[in-house]
């Protein structure tokens, strides 16, 4: 199993490969999660952004299965929960232009 710092690398990487992902944030909130039940087995809580281009035309549900197709096995061995919010490259344009509108 990989370093907790190694992990975020490795859920990113596997993202933009097999997403052709445009923009990720990774927030590693393992530490708070601390003596709950799956950390002690090793596994991560992330939270996650994935923008691509892949999820046009897909419900919420369909994009974040793609995510959960995506990282396979890392689901099962270093992520034990994954909060994700998934948009596509005009989602993400129109969110982060509302924020810097504020």
């Amino acid at each position: 199993m990989p370093r907790r710092e190694d992990r975020a690398e490795i859920i990113r990487a596997t993202l933009e490969e097999a997403l052709g992902a445009e923009h990720i944030q990774i927030v590693d909130d393992s530490v708070l999660h601390a003596g709950h039940l799956g950390a002690q087995g090793g596994g991560g809580h992330y939270r996650v952004v994935v923008v691509s281009a892949r999820f046009e035309g897909l419900s919420r549900v369909a994009a974040q299965r793609l995510v959960y197709q995506a990282l396979g096995e890392l689901m099962t061995t270093d992520i034990h929960a994954l909060e994700m919010r998934t948009l596509t490259p005009e989602q993400w344009a129109a969110a982060r232009g509302r924020a810097e509108s504020c």
